[in-house]
């Protein structure tokens, strides 16, 4: 069987819905296709499970620091059913029926299955093809890879996917990968109660960060009781009475009852004509012009299946420039100042440009590096250990990157994104008024530094 659709939209996650919403109204069919949930990793699996459970992490953690603080006699006694049953209730029960009605109530599409590029403008659906009479949008995200590690499967190993289904929690764990998701989940299940040993195999953790802001972060992870190694690689994995045990590079072993490989996210494009179609790849993600986010004659890219980045805000910003663009619009894609967040505690928040990929590209550069905890907001909060990184380009007096770790930097990255796309002068950032005490006034002492 044979459908004809304007656009066919291969993924109906965050990307695809903005796509949907794009073309709604504008007189263009468009068919969705989706193999699991309407909606995509972010809500069901990826940004709102793990960030559910790092706010009841948060909580608890909070609840022994008023020993610190406030309390004299305190009593806590942690339930991981009560976090599951929440984690469980925000991520919609993994049950997409709204998403899936909202995307039909806009006029869309909604076919089930994995979708395939048989051939330019073909797309084939568990034997059902679809053509596309305008273009093919290729947004069907990335998937968690599990590492050529021998013995991965005798382990039956957690992925992020499976980490925030759990219903209960394991006595002791092994997270191996320190990106962001590693971070955030590690640390979530160590404040939950379990032991948790944290291996990454490069230098630091947030290997694409700035190096201090995983410094900094690694001082609290060690600090609340948790093994963090790095500079040491996964070499193979076991099952044993007690779990597993997984050997390091060096002859070193970790043993836990359970092992969580947050490593690698890579596009699952087994069967897609690419090559008859003209897209190429590049380190194994669709390549695409990064402003037009054209891959290829009648065919459009966008989300994390296209390296550019993978966060949910991105996905739908190429999302409504490829919608935008099917409708004739001349609407392009930026990439200057997207932000970057670990929700860990404290949050490592940054946007633009590292310190090293700057001296790349640009050569002469101001850096300015402070602690956000020698503030006064530093003190009232007891916050040790923070950081506040800010790369300039003094020839034109402007921000080109920013790295913050301390308490809500999510919320404060939001003014420095701005700062990095508008081109703001350094000056005025620095004459702009902060309220005292917040962390946001130790940024202006960062700003005017950078500005002299």
């Amino acid at each position: 069987m044979e459908l004809a659709f304007d656009v066919v939209c291969i993924g109906a996650g965050v990307c695809g819905e903005a796509v949907a919403s794009e073309l709604a109204g504008a007189g263009l069919s468009l068919a969705l296709v989706e193999e699991r949930l309407v909606g995509g990793e972010c809500p069901y699996w990826g940004g709102v499970p793990t960030k559910a459970m790092l706010r009841c992490a948060e909580v608890a953690a909070e609840a022994v620091r008023a020993g610190e603080l406030a309390a004299r006699r305190l009593l806590i006694e942690l339930d991981f059913a009560r976090v599951a049953a929440r984690t469980s209730r925000l991520a919609r029960g993994w049950d997409d029926a709204a998403a899936a009605h909202a995307l039909e109530e806009a006029g869309a599409t909604l076919v089930r299955g994995r979708g395939v590029l048989a051939a330019p403008g073909l797309v084939e659906v568990d034997g059902t093809r679809l053509r596309a009479r305008r273009a093919v949008v290729i947004c069907c995200g990335t998937a968690p890879e599990l590492p050529p590690v021998r013995g991965f499967a005798d382990v039956d190993p957690w992925t992020s996917r499976e980490a925030v289904m759990a219903n209960e929690l394991p006595r002791s764990l092994t997270v191996l990968g320190g990106s962001v998701v590693g971070v955030e989940l590690a640390q979530a299940f160590r404040r939950l109660g379990a032991r948790v040993t944290l291996v990454e195999g490069g230098s630091g953790l947030l290997p694409h960060e700035e190096p201090e802001a995983g410094a900094a972060l690694r001082w609290h992870l060690e600090a609340e009781g948790m093994t963090v190694l790095t500079g040491t690689q996964a070499v193979a994995a076991e099952p044993v009475r007690r779990g597993v045990r997984l050997s390091l590079r060096g002859g070193r072993q970790v043993t836990s009852a359970r092992l969580l490989v947050a490593t690698e996210r890579r596009p699952q494009l087994g069967g897609f004509a690419l090559a008859e179609a003209g897209v190429d790849l590049q380190g194994g993600f669709v390549r695409v012009d990064s402003r037009t986010l054209r891959a290829a004659e009648g065919i459009y890219a966008g989300g994390d299946v296209t390296g550019l980045g993978a966060s949910a805000p991105l996905a739908r910003h190429h999302g409504q420039v490829i919608g935008a663009r099917l409708r004739g619009e001349d609407r392009l894609a930026d990439h200057r100042a997207v932000p970057r967040v670990a929700f860990t505690d404290p949050e490592v928040a940054s946007v633009g440009l590292t310190e090293r990929a700057a001296r790349e590209r640009l050569g002469a550069l101001r850096v300015v590096t402070v602690d956000a905890a020698a503030s006064v907001r530093g003190s009232v909060h007891g916050f040790r250990s923070g950081l506040i990184k800010l790369v300039a380009d003094p020839g034109r007096g402007v921000l080109v990157g920013a790295t913050v770790v301390c308490p809500r930097a999510s919320e404060l990255i939001s003014s420095l994104a701005l700062a990095v796309r508008a081109e703001l002068p350094l000056a005025l950032l620095a004459e702009t008024l902060q309220p005292l005490p917040t962390f946001a006034r130790a940024l202006q002492g960062a700003l005017a530094r950078a500005a002299a």
